[in-house]
């Protein structure tokens, strides 16, 4: 008896795993502006795990593990709505919101790619303006 209680308020503490907006499987076909919310949802609800990525001096280390892959399947599921949205401005739109998620994880190298994906001047522009290491030539 002792057992089975003692068990009944351990699952009560039991962490559970936190399912996130792009762990869940895409409903049916949606258009450009689905897509672009979704992406700004995906790039709004990943920040805290960027920047607790951005802001650690070793991302191997097992107490940030959980955090970087967090923010990597985020990016990933991001990019790859993004591929899909045919609307120019809609889509350099949400590649921004990328670029931004990324240049806070540190991740410069990928912020650098997309941000050279965005065809919008004025897109490119405003990001320029807002993280210059990314329209010149460095990488850090």
């Amino acid at each position: 008896m002792l057992l089975a209680l003692w068990g009944a308020g351990m699952q009560w503490f039991k962490r559970t795993q936190r399912k996130d907006i792009w762990d869940e499987p895409l409903e049916g076909p949606f258009g450009d502006i689905e897509a672009a919310k979704l992406i700004r949802e995906i790039c709004t609800s990943a920040t805290d795990s960027a920047e607790k990525v951005g802001t650690a001096a070793d991302r191997t280390h097992t107490r940030i593990k959980h955090e970087v892959e967090r923010y990597e399947r985020a990016a990933r599921a991001a990019m790859g709505i993004a591929m899909k949205v045919s609307d120019e401005l809609l889509r350099d739109a949400a590649v921004r919101q990328i670029v931004e998620l990324c240049v806070k994880a540190g991740n410069v190298t990928t912020a650098k790619t997309l941000f050279r994906a965005i065809q919008s001047k004025s897109i490119r522009d405003d990001v320029s303006r807002e993280y210059p290491q990314l329209a010149d030539g460095r990488t850090s």
